[in-house]
């Protein structure tokens, strides 16, 4: 992600002055430790929010930047929402259907 300089003129922002603005935003919302935030944290923020909240990988991919979603999994791996979970989810609803007071479970 680039930013465009103050000058303009088809320059591209240092990311130290990128961090300095965005710290400078931060503080100015009232964040606590602004210095702590960097926009690589943002992004993580930004793609384990949307994974978390269903929306399907290829859908992140394309919203991050990516040509595939091969490149947000392996980058992201730790922040995608595993499908195990999906996986555990189903097997608890199929069971919570049948075992919902019927009988007892084997």
């Amino acid at each position: 992600m680039f930013f465009p300089s103050r000058e303009g003129r088809g320059r591209v922002m240092a990311a130290s002055s990128v961090r300095i603005n965005l710290r400078a935003l931060l503080k100015e919302a009232g964040f606590t430790n602004p210095g702590e935030w960097t926009t690589r944290g943002l992004r993580t923020s930004f793609v384990s929010l949307l994974s978390d909240h269903g929306v399907p990988i290829e859908a992140i991919s394309r919203l991050v930047g990516h040509s595939g979603s091969n490149t947000t999994e392996r980058v992201y791996r730790k922040q995608i929402r595993p499908v195990i979970t999906e996986g555990a989810e189903a097997m608890d609803e199929i069971f919570g259907r049948v075992h919902d007071g019927d009988a007892e479970a084997p």
